[in-house]
């Protein structure tokens, strides 16, 4: 077990007159008192019941936040048509893909939302193929909350009893995709809504949203339909568990439902980057927790298979996680 240093002395001692550095201090994986503790188990507890939290002093900059919703507002301000190109019947790349709404050829009414998606595969393909108005901080700020994903991966199964190594990390956050959402104001906001009620299918999602707010999320612990907002908070950004998280913990961490209310008053936007594993990867119940529980509550899916089911229906709360349910139990 790594050592802890709770006392100024101990430490100043360990640090400077035993000439162990702060070097010392990462390679000895010491905790500098309490706190690391009680953020660990926020975090846990959140990810097992809301399924939703907020971080700061996340290692994402603050100027790097502001440059992204600033990228947000220039790339949907472009003539429609210049916009158009990247419509998903006639990009120019695989990887990018402009729309509205989430699948509106499923949907009984639209989504009030316009979006692009910008698909990860490397650095030269993303400065090559994302749009020129914001691949460079889309590109930052993939590269910057992927080492936060990775620190709170390690917190959430570490607190399943699970390490999480390279190859478990990268199985679970190879593919990875940078949203731009932009909500425009709307003059009869309470006739429809930003985004439908559902869950995401990844693993974990890194969300930036702006100061105008929108973001609900359903309490299921209620017996009552009741959702509370995430409200912003200048520099924080919202975590939320997937599908898939919830999958492999066995029902132990929650993908909660969440929607977006459209305002009347300003247009908004948001930049979530998903993590989830790549298509190929199968993800099921982990099985030291299926030995510990004693039941899969899930069974093992192909994600390639999860996902043309997620995106082949319009949004409905959680039923995508139908999908992975067994065939008794759906």
């Amino acid at each position: 077990m790594a050592p802890s240093i709770d006392e100024s002395n101990a430490l100043f001692d360990f640090v400077v007159q035993k000439g162990n550095g702060v070097k010392g201090l990462v390679d000895n994986g010491i905790k500098m008192g309490p706190e690391h503790d009680q953020v660990v188990g926020t975090i846990t507890k959140a990810a097992e019941t809301l399924g939703f939290f907020q971080v700061v002093n996340h290692g994402v900059t603050l100027e790097l936040l502001e440059s992204l919703k600033g990228a947000a507002h220039n790339f949907f301000a472009q003539p429609p048509m210049e916009k158009a190109v990247y419509l998903k019947e006639v990009s120019p790349s695989p990887l990018v893909k402009y729309g509205t709404s989430f699948v509106p050829e499923k949907e009984m009414a639209l989504e009030w939302k316009d979006y692009v998606s910008m698909m990860y595969t490397n650095d030269d393909e993303a400065h090559a193929q994302w749009p020129p108005q914001c691949k460079d901080v889309a590109l930052e700020y993939l590269k910057s909350s992927t080492k936060m994903v990775r620190i709170l991966l390690e917190i959430l199964f570490e607190n399943l009893g699970v390490s999480l190594d390279e190859e478990k990390f990268e199985s679970l956050t190879g593919l990875k995709m940078v949203n731009m959402n932009f909500y425009p104001s709307c003059p009869n906001p309470e006739l429809t809504v930003g985004v439908g009620r559902h869950s995401d299918m990844g693993t974990l999602t890194v969300l930036l949203q702006d100061g105008i707010g929108g973001l609900y999320v359903k309490l299921e612990q209620d017996v009552e339909d009741e959702w509370i907002e995430i409200p912003p908070i200048p520099g924080a950004l919202v975590i939320n568990i997937g599908d898939t998280m919830q999958i492999l913990s066995n029902g132990r961490y929650k993908s909660t439902e969440h929607r977006v209310r459209t305002t009347s008053s300003e247009s908004r936007v948001s930049v979530p980057l998903f993590a989830t594993p790549k298509p190929s990867e199968k993800i099921g119940p982990l099985p030291q927790l299926v030995e510990s529980d004693g039941v899969a509550h899930y069974k093992q899916v192909l994600f390639g298979d999860y996902m043309k089911n997620f995106f082949g229906k319009a949004h409905e709360g959680k039923k995508s996680l139908d999908f992975a349910q067994h065939d008794d139990s759906a």
